[in-house]
């Protein structure tokens, strides 16, 4: 059985990709959560990952970390992964990259919280180019493999890579295009994505660092997590 190493479910962006992956394939795993710990402590991710980071995936003859590597080693084990077509398949993996190397500017700003509700002061410059660039990609996944998901019919690793940003959108009110909107509305009806995102409600763990994050980005408007005791 694979282990999925993880941290919390309200912040981890990176965490959530494999797992929805792996969660809307049906891929068998066991999941393990280790919250984030302050600055000032050893990161305890150390115990099973090379580079102190998540999300890890752990078997019997293989360790395997970041995202991507995940991907592309859950790819080599499992048929859906990546779209069988080839020409889905080189855009899905392009886009894949590009938002595994990209966008900076809307991970710096609008960090993943899920279970906040936030409003920003304004959307910068900067800001808008990744949001446009990001509404670009989906127009035209969507219109050229023609949907519901970014490479037809099925859900894969690219829709993978793009759901924190379905989280982003909800939590910051960020608007797309209608087409986009609608695509983000379906990942954030996946079963998987439902299921992740009540786990996150119930954590009561809260990381300093991504709290703060939060509430120097904008306004809260509205916490909707377990409170804690």
């Amino acid at each position: 059985m694979q282990t999925l190493y993880i941290a919390n479910k309200n912040y981890s962006s990176w965490s959530l990709r494999p797992w929805v992956l792996m969660q809307e394939l049906g891929i068998p795993f066991e999941e393990r959560l280790v919250p984030f710990v302050s600055a000032d402590q050893v990161s305890p991710f150390f115990d099973f990952s090379p580079t102190g980071k998540v999300p890890c995936l752990v078997e019997a003859n293989a360790t395997v970390w970041d995202s991507l590597a995940i991907t592309e080693y859950l790819g080599e084990h499992h048929s859906g992964v990546w779209p069988m077509a080839s020409d889905a398949r080189h855009w899905a993996r392009s886009a894949s990259a590009e938002m595994h190397s990209g966008f900076g500017t809307l991970r710096r700003i609008c960090t993943m919280n899920c279970g906040v509700r936030v409003q920003l002061p304004a959307i910068t410059n900067e800001l808008r180019i990744d949001l446009e660039r990001i509404d670009q990609l989906w127009l035209e996944g969507l219109g050229q493999f023609g949907g519901p998901f970014l490479t037809g019919s099925a859900f894969t690793a690219v829709d993978a890579f793009f759901c924190p940003v379905a989280f982003r959108i909800q939590t910051y009110g960020l608007v797309l295009s209608p087409t986009a909107m609608n695509y983000a509305k379906t990942l954030l009806e996946l079963p998987a994505m439902k299921r992740w995102y009540g786990e996150a409600l119930e954590e009561i763990w809260r990381d300093e660092a991504h709290e703060i994050d939060m509430r120097q980005t904008g306004t809260l408007l509205q916490d909707l997590r377990r409170p804690v005791a």
